[in-house]
């Protein structure tokens, strides 16, 4: 393997494949390195994605896999990229097991890391029937006794967004309601309950959803669970080569998918609160549009 390229994407998930395929298309030497360990491992269907509906995560990535690796100039790494340093030509990757690669451009689709709750059962459920996206699973719950866990500005508006999926609603704000009265009243006013006990442990087995158990000994049995959850960047690479990271914790990039540091690209759920497939893979090809649009204007 050349250890030269003229792209290295670091994340080989569904973002980076895609800038992998149109840059492989554009007749681009490519090096995609990947840790292997994508945020959505424990989902059982992906939706919304045009002609993969309902696949496994791990179905449309090992495809989307075995027909970008089809392209001579994509290489594919397994490993955890450790630093990445800029030079004068470029960037010098280096992984956790001491290789060195360079190139010219990078992209990072690394994505994101949820900071799950500490609860005894969440991580279990977490992807499965505890949620992040009505858009992504709603549908196959729709109008199932579900829970939303927010609370404040986030949890009225989740309240009013998931209640266009159903009618059988609870608010579990997981302590003292920031709700404003205003808010309170007018999620009441949908019949729509508001708990402040504490959670102390999701009852489930092989990760779906049986009830919430809560501290002062109650349970909720519920089908699935809604959660916003922080989060932080599962690389904090861009972080440290400058790269400007948003008020929201996401990488700044302008609509070309470029950051604020030149020849640094970012795509995926490491720029945008809309995470699903279809939308990292959009954004993966426009990121290697864009990194070969660049390529060309410097080598022209």
């Amino acid at each position: 393997m050349s250890a030269t390229f003229d792209v290295t994407i670091v994340g080989g998930s569904y973002a980076g494949l895609s800038a992998a395929m149109a840059l492989g298309r554009a007749v681009r030497n490519v090096l995609i390195i990947d840790s292997g360990d994508p945020c959505n491992k424990q989902t059982p269907h992906s939706h919304n994605f045009l002609t993969q509906d309902g696949q496994t995560p791990a179905q449309i990535a090992s495809k989307a896999k075995q027909q970008v690796l089809q392209y001579p100039t994509i290489s594919w790494h397994q490993g955890l990229v450790a630093d990445v340093v800029s030079t004068p030509s470029g960037f010098e990757i280096s992984t956790a097991a001491g290789e060195k690669f360079k190139a010219k451009k990078i992209l990072f689709a690394t994505g994101i890391k949820d900071q799950l709750l500490p609860v005894k059962g969440f991580a279990e459920a977490w992807g499965i029937s505890v949620l992040h996206c009505p858009y992504c699973h709603g549908y196959e719950i729709k109008g199932e006794v579900t829970g939303i866990i927010a609370n404040g500005d986030m949890g009225f508006e989740f309240s009013r967004l998931i209640s266009n999926w159903t009618k059988k609603l609870t608010l579990f704000t997981n302590g003292p309601s920031t709700l404003t009265a205003e808010q309170a009243a007018k999620i009441r006013s949908h019949n729509i309950t508001i708990v402040e006990s504490p959670i102390s442990a999701f009852e489930q087995e092989k990760g779906y959803l049986r009830h919430i158990v809560l501290e002062d000994g109650t349970q909720h049995p519920l089908t699935a669970v809604y959660a916003k959850l922080p989060f932080i960047q599962h690389c904090d690479i861009p972080k440290q080569l400058g790269c400007a990271i948003t008020e929201q914790g996401f990488i700044e990039i302008t609509e070309f998918q470029q950051t604020t540091v030149h020849g640094v690209y970012a795509a995926g759920d490491n720029t945008t609160m809309l995470r699903s497939v279809s939308a990292a893979v959009a954004a993966g090809t426009k990121a290697g549009a864009m990194i070969n649009r660049e390529l060309i204007e410097e080598e022209f």
